[in-house]
């Protein structure tokens, strides 16, 4: 197998190339959260309806993941990345052009689609960029495939609020042309000798099983009122990811190579990943519904959409800080000892909000918090898998981390959901003050498990990383 590394000159506008796809795709697909209430008076749907326009791209953006990791791990990878990136911007086209609120969807979903860009951006890094390059690379994709939400919200927000929710969409559609110009100006072309076979029994039973998941874990009042349902939609997705599951131990080209995803390192890192992403996320909409409460509820700052999202800065700022940062400490610490650290930093952000949250400066100093070790975790995430796995498999194994970090966020999103309802008197709109707290400590709880998670695969490190053997073609 032949492969160019590129030389220094070279390297670094392919990283920034990279950094940007990246955060251009994370940015787009979370656009529905601060526009849900324009949809839902632009169209004239409910607000539940509306909400869709954030969890069809998140369900998409899912089940394109690991189709996406597995093209991306062979020869196609350039015209993967391009024909993924005109289906975002067709989508994006979609959600401008003065269509009804299905077509909205459809363009949303086209959207979402992108978010499996991700791993594919970290493949394109290991193969083409110097070791020293690469490293640093791969963990600020990671992070800035996180804080784009942050980056994104303020802007679409102000953007709304000026000329209305096509506006704010329009800002989508100018992005991600400039990122397909971008991806097709400077993605080289993928090392030859490799096999991008897809078990297409195997993804479609994985995008079955991780669609019910996702709909399921957003769905409280399916739960609530039709309870029989929910119960059948869950046991058929957990059919259908046992049907995966023994499609691809029998492939010879599996989707995701599950004897891979057994080892040690790779299955504590997606443990983490789940447990960690969870809390994470359950913290970022928990400040964020709380900056937005209005005063009436007894707590809350009243912030419109715009301001709320300029709470969100310090977490993309301090995020980015620590994406920077942590390719450095690397050196000095092992990666499942920062994914333990980080663990811990985002705890203390739950332990500040639940402790001080009586003005809108501490609600920022907690968002910075939750930043830092949002970032520092995902930077270090990359190398406890990467270690362990050959290159030619860097965009599969990396794509179904991706899938497991959007389970466990839509658990957040749920387990938030729930406890805040709970906290609901009735004939209340909004839960009471305590139920933030009593949400706040189930975070907690979550940042503790990923810490202990942190410190079993530093324990059970050995001194020398034997990559996972590749599966043959």
């Amino acid at each position: 197998m032949t492969e160019r590394t590129l030389e220094r000159s070279e390297a670094r506008p392919l990283a920034a190339s990279l950094m940007f796809i990246a955060l251009v795709v994370a940015a787009v697909a979370s656009l529905g959260a601060p526009l849900i209430t324009s949809v839902a008076t632009t169209f004239h749907v409910s607000l539940d309806s509306a909400q869709w326009t954030l969890t069809v791209a998140l369900l998409s953006g899912a089940v394109a993941t690991p189709v996406l990791g597995r093209l991306g791990a062979g020869p196609h990878r350039r015209a993967t990345i391009l024909a993924t990136l005109t289906i975002v911007v067709a989508g994006s086209a979609l959600t401008v052009l003065p269509l009804p609120f299905a077509w909205l969807l459809i363009g949303r979903a086209a959207q979402g689609v992108g978010l499996g860009l991700t791993a594919l951006m970290m493949g394109v890094a290991r193969d083409h960029l110097p070791e020293e390059r690469s490293t640093a690379a791969i963990a600020l994709i990671s992070v800035v495939s996180i804080i784009g939400a942050g980056v994104g919200y303020p802007l679409t927000a102000l953007l709304a609020e000026i000329g209305g929710v096509r506006a704010a969409y329009g800002f989508g559609l100018f992005v991600t042309a400039v990122a397909f110009l971008t991806a097709w100006r400077s993605i080289p072309a993928a090392p030859e000798g490799r096999s991008a076979h897809v078990n297409v029994a195997g993804a479609l039973a994985l995008a079955g099983g991780l669609f019910l998941v996702l709909f399921l874990a957003g769905q409280r009042s399916l739960w609530s009122r039709h309870l029989a349902v929910a119960v059948v939609l869950a046991v058929a997705a957990v059919l259908l990811l046992c049907v995966w599951t023994a499609s691809e131990l029998r492939s010879k080209t599996p989707l995701v190579d599950v004897r891979a995803v057994r080892h040690p390192a790779v299955a504590g890192a997606n443990i983490a990943m789940f447990v960690g992403g969870s809390g994470m996320y359950l913290l970022l909409t928990l400040i964020t519904r709380y900056a937005q409460t209005p005063h009436s509820a007894g707590y809350g700052f009243g912030l419109t959409t715009f301001v709320a999202g300029l709470v969100l800065v310090p977490f993309s700022v301090l995020g980015f800080v620590a994406g920077k940062l942590t390719p450095r400490v690397r050196t000095r610490i092992a990666d499942p000892l920062l994914l333990a650290g980080s663990a811990v930093i985002v705890g203390g952000g739950f332990v500040l909000f639940a402790a001080a949250r009586s003005n809108l400066a501490e609600l920022l100093v907690a968002m910075g918090v939750l930043g830092f070790g949002v970032g520092s975790f995902s930077a270090a995430m990359p190398g406890v898998i990467l270690a362990v796995t050959p290159k030619s498999e860097t965009s599969s194994a990396m794509s179904f981390n991706y899938v497991v970090r959007s389970v466990g966020y839509s658990l957040g999103s749920a387990i938030g959901g729930l406890v805040l309802a709970t906290g609901t008197d009735t004939g209340h709109l909004f839960p009471n003050d305590h139920a933030y707290t009593t949400a706040a400590l189930v975070g907690i709880a979550a940042m503790a498990v990923t810490t202990l998670a942190g410190l079993i695969l530093a324990r059970r490190r050995s001194p020398e990383t034997n990559p996972i053997t590749a599966p043959s073609s």
